[in-house]
């Protein structure tokens, strides 16, 4: 399955050019496991509101790989032992760290399988494509999972400043056409370096961090979070819960076998580890298996069913208030009973059409792999105590907004 290919380059809107750096990544790129997340948008239904937003998994996993051979070059240079293997394996890890993702990306997850995220996923493609590949990724998985002894390479892949981070913000805001996600990349990636085996700052880039952490945090409201986006995502997990409830219960619905499959059952972990044929079936699915299915359901005889969809489909989406503290709990109700009474719902149906809930942001979070920066004595220093421009009070703390989410028909 794995064949020796010569170099190849994929052009990128965001960067130019991406060079694949050897044949062994170029084949795990070939592989369907990496060819699927060609059909899987980075932004799930984000288009809905920035209609461009229609950039993929695989073009984020590119372009993250092209980032993480910048900063193997800059960390190079700059004196830090990075063997060819660890390279190989960095590229690896860094191209496969969203492979688990299901169709819609975050949208559905924990939501066609309920019991293990993304990243639990990944880690198990990642053990699959390593058995046939007679232990190519042992390395990359060693990285990603955090066993291997540099602890630095990891944090390259998966910290508060990784080439993932760095990616999809400026993938993000390039698709979206959100200026205010702009951010310095070359230049972050410029000024990192190790100190200790640890991914660190040099304090010239603290500025770029600086823009970094308030780009992230406004992308999250303007973009991730932005209530319209969050009013198509809310359909879309209904009409597949009211889906799943359905075929559990014996209907018949449209669908592909490896997305009835999953309609019909909630496999666990445990399933996934010991019965191979869930992840094959899983690696079956993308957004097309959805949003085909939901074309045909938008005409079920179940009339909540067929209302969810036709309302995603045609982009009638739910309205949505937000707002910085806790709605009345009255308002609350008065808007329950008013989309049970328009909509002609029983009690136990409600939860299809009303959503009362949080959402939460929180740009930075210094307890979890902080962000260190290194003066010119070599003294670290956590970049919310580091910077004089970013409000200490306010960065490292968790912004919420409430919101209610119902039908606009209800008032």
């Amino acid at each position: 399955m794995f064949t020796t290919n010569k170099q190849k380059n994929f052009n990128d809107p965001v960067y130019g050019f991406i060079t694949i750096p050897d044949a062994a990544v170029f084949d795990v790129i070939e592989h369907p496991y990496f060819q699927r997340m060609r059909r899987i948008k980075q932004l799930g239904l984000t288009h809905y509101t920035y209609p461009s937003a229609m950039h993929t998994r695989f073009q984020h996993a590119l372009g993250a790989m092209h980032l993480m051979g910048l900063a193997i070059g800059v960390l190079r240079l700059k004196g830090i032992d990075i063997t060819d293997e660890e390279v190989r394996g960095l590229n690896l890890a860094i191209l496969l760290h969203d492979i688990g993702h299901g169709p819609f990306s975050h949208t559905l997850e924990q939501t066609i399988v309920r019991d293990l995220t993304h990243e639990d996923l990944s880690k198990l493609f990642m053990a699959e494509l390593n058995r046939q590949s007679g232990g190519l990724l042992d390395l990359a998985y060693a990285i990603f999972t955090d066993q291997y002894p540099k602890k630095f390479l990891h944090q390259l892949v998966s910290s508060q400043l990784d080439m993932d981070r760095l990616d999809y913000l400026a993938r993000d805001s390039f698709f979206t056409g959100v200026a205010e996600g702009v951010i310095s990349y070359d230049r972050i990636i410029k000024m990192l370096t190790v100190c200790n085996d640890e991914l660190v700052v040099e304090a010239k880039g603290i500025y770029s961090i600086e823009k970094f952490l308030i780009s992230r945090r406004l992308m999250y409201w303007q973009v991730y979070l932005h209530k319209t986006v969050i009013a198509a995502d809310q359909l879309l997990v209904k009409l597949l819960k009211r889906a799943k409830y359905l075929r559990e219960q014996g209907a018949l619905l449209h669908a592909t076998p490896a997305f009835d499959r999953f309609l019909q059952n909630n496999p666990t972990r445990n399933d996934f580890e010991i019965n191979p044929k869930w992840l094959a079936d899983f690696a079956l699915l993308d957004d097309f298996d959805v949003f085909a299915s939901l074309k045909v359901w938008a005409f079920h005889a179940d009339p909540i069913l067929s209302t969810l969809c036709y309302n995603l489909v045609n982009r009638r989406l739910f309205r949505v208030e937000m707002q910085s503290r806790p709605f009345d709990p009255a308002y609350v109700e008065l808007i329950r009973q008013k989309t049970i009474q328009q909509l002609q719902l029983a009690p136990d149906e409600i939860d299809y059409f009303f959503t009362s809930d949080r959402v939460e942001n929180k740009a930075y979070n210094p307890r979890h792999d902080r962000i260190m920066i290194k003066d010119k004595k070599n003294e670290l220093t956590d970049i919310s105590e580091a910077s004089e421009q970013l409000n200490n009070a306010v960065m490292p703390t968790t912004v919420s907004k409430y919101l209610l989410c119902y039908p606009k028909e209800v008032l």
